[in-house]
């Protein structure tokens, strides 16, 4: 009897041995595959829409951090906005490149103008960082509305041949350059995995905004719920695109100088700090280092601000 309970004790012992390695090793499984998946989320999180897999070979960086901040609001706005850009970059590495700027500049201005200036630049860096995103999105945006007048003909000429409203978006996917082909792409990718028409042109929207893309967008969404002559419509804003696209030429033509002022103020001032401090060393130091000092500082350059913003404004005209 009691051999019999031995034999039972050292079967079972084996058996929850057995399953136990058996559940680790599921489990280290599992944990790999979740790795991998998330490695390829993130190799893939700030390609351009559309673009498919990124740059072969191309290996990622700050991968860890890049988890930690797509779980955040932060993050995820910083993913729409590289999404929007077209940069072969994840959310991770241009908060990586971003903090190592910040404390670049601020060695430098500390080290090259004073201590007091070290701060200041930390924080031009990152607006500088946010500034580069929002000139890539705009550059960008401004290259799909240069497109608009030939992705609506390909519409109109599709709908025409009798195509429908998605196999024509597809085939204009097809047919045109990023960065209209890539965004085309991901509201085609959308609609074939259920997203309707009205979600998927809106997102599309949201990603580029422009009045341009607005009224493509709103014309699409209008003959898909409603139908009517979506053929019309399409020719006729087409030439109205091509009419806009040519005034925002002139208006931006006419507008360069003033564009270029605002630039060249705010740098008058770098040059003279500089020019100061070379003239006289430790010039700024002593400046900045009483509190009367560091005061007149910030409000020259809080005026220097105003006139940057105030100059731009000028030179902003909605077309």
């Amino acid at each position: 009897m009691e051999s019999d309970l031995s034999l039972l004790t050292i079967g079972l012992t084996v058996l929850a041995l057995v399953l136990g390695i058996a559940g680790l090793q599921m489990w280290t499984s599992g944990r790999a595959q979740r790795r991998d998946l998330l490695d390829r989320l993130s190799a893939t999180a700030a390609l351009p829409p559309g673009s498919g897999g990124g740059t072969p070979g191309r290996r990622r960086r700050f991968d860890s951090l890049d988890r930690r901040l797509r779980g955040t609001e932060l993050g995820r706005r910083l993913r729409r906005k590289l999404q929007a850009t077209g940069l072969d970059l994840t959310v991770g590495e241009y908060a990586a490149y971003v903090l190592g700027a910040v404390a670049a500049l601020w060695l430098i201005g500390a080290a090259v103008l004073a201590p007091f200036f070290g701060p200041l630049c930390g924080i031009v860096a990152l607006w500088g960082g946010n500034a580069f995103l929002n000139w890539q999105r705009a550059r960008r945006t401004e290259r799909f509305i240069g497109q608009l007048p030939e992705l609506a003909r390909l519409i109109a000429n599709g709908t025409a041949a009798g195509l429908a409203m998605r196999t024509a978006l597809s085939m204009a996917a097809e047919e045109m350059d990023e960065p209209a082909g890539a965004e085309l792409a991901t509201v085609a990718n959308q609609l074939a995995v259920g997203r309707s028409m009205e979600e998927a042109l809106t997102e599309l929207g949201d990603r580029l905004p422009s009045r341009e893309l607005n009224v493509l967008v709103t014309t699409l969404i209008l003959a898909n719920r409603a139908g009517g002559t979506i053929v019309a419509s399409l020719r006729n804003l087409t030439t109205t695109l091509e009419e806009r696209k040519e005034t925002r030429r002139e208006v931006r033509t006419v507008l360069a100088e003033v564009n270029a002022t605002a630039v060249t103020v705010p740098l008058l001032g770098v040059g003279a700090l500089l020019m100061l401090n070379g003239i006289s060393p430790g010039s700024l130091s002593r400046v900045t280092g009483s509190t009367g000092g560091q005061i007149a500082m910030v409000v020259a350059l809080a005026l220097y601000i105003v006139g940057f913003v105030v100059v731009r404004r000028f030179g902003r005209i909605d077309v």
